[in-house]
């Protein structure tokens, strides 16, 4: 459960079967750094001109969004754009100029999760939840979410309520995001419930939560990154975590183990990560960029063959670049080199043909949604440019992109938001401006 500017700890845990009592609340309203207002999200995400983006924005942050009209869903999701493969040429010399020149047309298309999203997640017992990252498997579009609640009390604000799962994930094969997302299906339990994939002790101090920061697909196996939660505080944006890790599933998402390796310690640079996918000298490769626990770090990167990515020995840690301006790796997480040195929250990366660069989106405290161009997976990283304006969202966080979800070469990207009020997960779309 990640709240807009700050993690929300939670207290009052009844340890019950899910949907007969487990509740969860938060503990005491801490003041935002990342919702300082709630503006309309119609107002103008901008990266210092008003020019640089434009409203278009329905609904009012709190209140549920009206549902979109979704088309029907095609029983496998069909083949993704030529652009959203992944790409072979991922590097320009790190003397390019900078492409990106701003954002407009910063949309909320609709809700995705709660009664309100048109898949109407509350059948499956998901009535207030958070994250959403997604990837691809299996022909469909896997959605994970964070901390999830059946119900809640009338009145109450943010994550909390009846019900708790840590984390429980969804599906679609929705292929037209310009109407919005519509969950199709849930990893469910035996009544039909969504069900928690990975557990967790739900005891403050030693294991509050395990949050799936992401997951991928390599090997005919499904993946998720997670983190041990072991608690929310000390102050907003900032959390303990034991360690993280990965958890494997072979039957679509059915069941998980978790594996004894790779593991980062809890103040590593991978608590927190981004995947995405190249083809590196005719090899399937993992990127990775990761942060530490908490939003107040910059990036680290990693590397893996996808067909490796159990061995820990195989993962390799950027540590900066050679006179020559060539990377350097080593396998050491410890001593992988900072990116972006940023407050760095909730991150997504994929390459953009349209630029011919990487783009980076995450939480930046106190700002907002951000974006970044990058020349390499290690940079150089161009200037913030605000998506999401956290003073007309009360509470966005962790933007989450996936390259099918584009238009018109990637110009058009379309990206999950989570707002922390009414803490359910939205669909954004956005036009990237190109200099020139």
């Amino acid at each position: 459960m990640i709240q807009g500017g700050a993690r929300w700890w939670i207290v009052g845990v009844v340890a019950s079967t899910v949907l007969a009592g487990c509740t969860a609340a938060p503990a005491g309203p801490g003041a935002s750094s990342g919702s300082d207002s709630t503006v309309t999200p119609g107002t103008p995400a901008t990266n210092g001109t008003p020019a640089d983006s434009t409203p278009a924005t329905p609904g009012t942050p709190g209140t549920p969004t009206p549902r979109t009209t979704p088309s029907p869903l095609p029983t496998v999701l069909p083949a993704a754009p030529a652009w959203a493969a992944p790409p072979t040429d991922f590097t320009v010399p790190a003397d390019s100029p900078y492409v990106l020149d701003g954002v407009r047309n910063v949309t909320q298309v609709g809700q995705i999760t709660g009664a309100e999203g048109p898949g109407d997640t509350t059948q499956w017992g998901v009535g207030f939840c958070d994250l959403g990252s997604m990837f691809e498997a299996n022909g469909k579009v896997y959605f994970t979410f964070g901390d999830t609640f059946a119900a809640r009390e009338p009145g109450a604000t943010g994550g909390g309520g009846t019900g708790w799962r840590s984390n429980v994930m969804g599906w679609t094969t929705d292929a037209t995001p310009a109407d919005g997302i519509t969950i199709a299906g849930m990893i469910v339990d035996d009544k039909g419930i969504a069900k928690e994939l990975l557990p967790s002790k739900k005891t403050d101090f030693l294991e509050m939560t395990v949050i799936p920061t992401y997951g991928f697909e390599a090997n005919g196996a499904l993946y998720l990154h997670w983190m041990s939660v072991k608690h929310w505080g000390p102050k907003g944006g900032e959390w303990v975590v034991n360690d993280a890790g990965l958890s494997k599933s072979t039957d679509e998402g059915h069941t998980w183990t978790k594996l004894d390796a790779p593991r980062w310690d809890g103040k590593s640079g991978f608590v927190q990560i981004a995947p995405a996918h190249v083809v590196e000298n005719g090899v399937d490769t993992l990127y990775v960029w990761g942060i530490t626990h908490g939003r107040f770090a910059g990036v680290s990167l990693a590397k893996v063959p996808a067909a490796a990515v159990e061995d820990p020995a195989a993962w390799q840690y950027y540590t900066g670049t050679d006179s020559a301006g060539a990377p350097q790796w080593g396998n050491d997480y410890h001593a992988a080199a900072i990116v972006i040195d940023d407050t760095v929250g909730e991150l997504s990366v994929m390459w953009s043909p349209y630029l011919d660069r990487w783009i980076m989106t995450y939480l930046r405290e106190g700002t907002g949604i951000v974006m970044r161009e990058g020349l390499t997976p290690w940079g150089p990283w161009g200037k913030a440019i605000t998506v999401v304006r956290a003073r007309d969202v009360p509470g966005p966080y962790a933007p989450y992109m996936l390259p099918r979800y584009t238009e018109a070469n990637g110009a058009t990207i379309y990206f999950t938001l989570s707002i922390w009020e009414p803490y359910e997960v939205f669909w954004y779309r956005a036009d990237l401006k190109k200099a020139g």
